[in-house]
């Protein structure tokens, strides 16, 4: 029975309501206002500062999202003002007021107070520089004592916090403009976010060395601020029209699409088996089984996970965690006793202890945990048929702050996620802004061994900084959700898109991108959770068609590809059967316009919301909607994703 369907749960897998960011503007100086908080800080059009946000986090480092009343805007042709009330849980109370001017200064300040005993990670503001024309670039640091460093932001992923102890920051945001960021109200300093695929350096207030959480006694307060200033001459600044444009160019040497696989946890061996002819017919390479005796998984999971993937006829991978510290070899043992009696199913065992699947904060003392040099020799031994991976089974921030021996491993492993610290549409596709800094950074740690990320998709699969991801009945995009609606629509097969891409021109070895079924599914099984549309009609979802287009290009060779719009447009190309096929997806919620070259003639298919009907019955939509183009312009509605198919040269 078909329903009618609105354009959000097309796009977004929900109906959930967001509004959208108020713009403020003073002369050349503009900035967004989202939830009471300040993004995309420009002048004169250019990027300043990413974001501004007064946050407060609880015990797990989620994010509240605050009561906000008396909103009050003025706004003249030269200058701004905001203020606003906001209540926290009924526990903590902050007054905010915004001011900004035509020459480029701008003023955020939050003074609060606890109305009761309140435990917090994190309460006070958080400054986002963006990375993008930032990374490796110069910078003027002021330390809380005064003492002024010259020094740059880092170029490579920084594991440990790269400046420490700020007042203030400085630099030139384009040729000849300067903009200083200071802080005032307590000690801040920075972290390099895109340890965790954020597309941001984040200046945050209370040092981690201090405990956390910590709690504000009932009535104390706290006042902050945060100012930026523009300084230097730009005369002939002016504002640029941003345009889309991709250049096709030669096959890259030495490089190819990797394999793309996807993961598999024993609660949905079940459903996945269900739908195992939909997921066969998407041919992925390998299959992810996650295995952790700690979770009660015994060999009746690995035995069904083994037979889910010999009928998909994938490779089949394991990711087993070691449950102890003292019996590990003997656990490892065992694991290798149970894979043996099923045939060595297992091309590839990735193995981690239990430990580091969880965070250690630098400065902090690591947990017990087995030596990794003896996890890995034991494995060897126990898998003897086996690839060796090791690495982290959670975010790349473990990896780079606990490098693994590699004499022993065959592959290193790590995965990431779209929304650890924000939740929002725009924060989930920036942050594949990063990826290209994670290639370049475990490549520089890891040499020529190869890599594999995943399973990665959406939402969180574990959280190492908390108890859980975060539970989400409602369906609602926010930051650590473990199930996030966008998984069903458009946008992950948009993002999807852009993942593959960004990592494959970053020589990954392999990928996997989230299930067969499930939170992080390719294709519909009914779950304790409500999924709109699919619950009544079932099928697959439109990432489905990314996996299965991309899975089937493995082993092509890659194809330069120039886009002047990174951040906004997304494509990956391979040398197939003398011509090129190439995949485009458009990362915004807006319509975009992409002038190709050079001029394209072969075939196209638009993946679009007017489709999403189609899609989630059709396996071979990509096909079926393929028609004759030929052209120097291809128009593609928000999140919509295209294959063009060209002819031989």
């Amino acid at each position: 029975m078909l329903i009618q369907i609105s354009d959000s749960i097309r796009l977004y897998g929900t109906d959930e309501f967001v509004e959208a960011p108020r713009i403020l503007q003073a002369g050349p100086l503009s900035a967004e206002l989202d939830a009471g908080n300040l993004r995309h800080i420009r002048y004169h059009g250019r990027e300043m500062i990413r974001a501004i946000s007064f946050i407060v986090r609880d015990k797990n480092w989620g994010t509240y999202a605050p009561q906000i009343s008396q909103l009050n805007l003025q706004e003249a042709s030269d200058a701004f003002r905001v203020s606003y009330e906001a209540v926290i849980e009924g526990e903590f109370r902050y007054s905010a007021v915004i001011t900004g001017d035509a020459n480029g200064s701008l003023s955020f300040s939050g003074t609060g107070n606890a109305l009761s005993d309140f435990l917090t990670n994190r309460t006070g503001f958080v400054i986002l520089h963006p990375i993008e024309g930032v990374a490796g670039a110069a910078c003027t640091v002021e330390h809380a004592d005064g003492r002024i460093e010259e020094t740059n932001f880092p170029l490579l992923i920084d594991p440990v916090q790269p400046m420490r102890d700020l007042r203030a920051i400085t630099h030139e945001f384009s040729p000849g403009l300067k903009v200083t960021c200071r802080m005032e109200g307590d000690t801040f300093e920075m972290e390099d976010q895109r340890n965790w695929t954020d597309a941001s350096y984040k200046t945050y207030v209370r040092p981690l060395a201090l405990p956390w959480p910590y709690t504000i006694a009932k009535g104390a307060g706290i006042e902050q601020r945060v100012r930026l200033s523009v300084s230097g001459s730009a005369p002939n600044i002016e504002s640029t029209e941003r345009r889309s444009s991709l250049v096709i160019g030669k096959p890259i040497s030495g490089s190819s699409m990797p394999p793309l696989g996807i993961g598999l946890h024993p609660k949905d061996a079940r459903i996945s088996r269900e739908n195992v002819a939909a997921i066969k017919q998407a041919a992925p390479a390998h299959i992810v089984c996650y295995y952790d005796p700690r979770l009660g998984h015994n060999h009746e999971d690995l035995k069904r996970m083994a037979e889910v993937g010999k009928e998909i006829r994938a490779d089949l991978w394991l990711e087993f965690v070691i449950p102890s510290v003292e019996n590990f070899e003997k656990d490892i043992r065992e694991a290798g006793r149970a894979a043996a009696e099923l045939g060595d199913p297992f091309s590839t065992i990735m193995v981690s202890p239990a430990p580091d699947l969880k965070c250690t904060l630098p400065g902090s003392p690591w947990p017990p945990c087995p030596p990794l040099e003896a996890c890995y020799q034991a494995a060897r031994k126990a898998f003897p048929s086996s690839r060796i991976g090791g690495g982290m089974f959670s975010f790349f921030t473990e990896l780079n702050r606990k490098r693994p021996p590699l004499d022993l491993l065959d592959l290193v492993t790590f995965t990431t996620v779209a929304i650890f610290h924000a939740g929002d549409d725009r924060s989930a596709m920036e942050g594949l802004e990063s990826l290209p800094y994670l290639a370049k950074t475990v490549r520089s740690f890891i040499e020529d061994k190869p890599y594999h990320v995943g399973p990665s998709a959406i939402g969180l699969r574990m959280n190492p900084y908390g108890e859980a991801p975060m539970p989400n009945p409602n369906n609602v995009r926010q930051a650590m959700n473990g199930m996030d609606p966008r998984q069903r629509g458009l946008f992950a097969a948009a993002w999807s898109v852009g993942f593959v891409a960004r990592f494959a021109k970053g020589s990954a070895s392999a990928l996997t991108l989230g299930g067969g079924t499930g939170e992080f599914g390719i294709a519909y099984a009914k779950t304790d959770y409500p999924q709109p549309w699919f619950d009544e009609n079932g099928g697959i979802y439109p990432v489905y068609h990314i996996v299965k287009g991309l899975a089937h290009s493995r082993g092509e060779p890659l194809v330069d590809l120039e886009i002047t719009t990174p951040d906004e447009i997304q494509a990956i190309a391979t040398k197939r059967d003398g011509g090129i096929e190439l995949w485009i997806s458009n990362l915004t919620n807006e319509r975009k316009s992409v002038e190709l070259a050079p001029k394209l003639t072969g075939k196209s298919s638009l993946l679009s919301a007017k489709e999403f009907e189609r899609a989630t019955r059709d396996v071979d939509v990509m096909d079926s909607l393929e028609r004759e183009f030929t052209g120097e312009q291809l128009d593609l509605p928000p999140y919509a994703v295209a294959r063009l198919r060209l002819a031989p040269e």
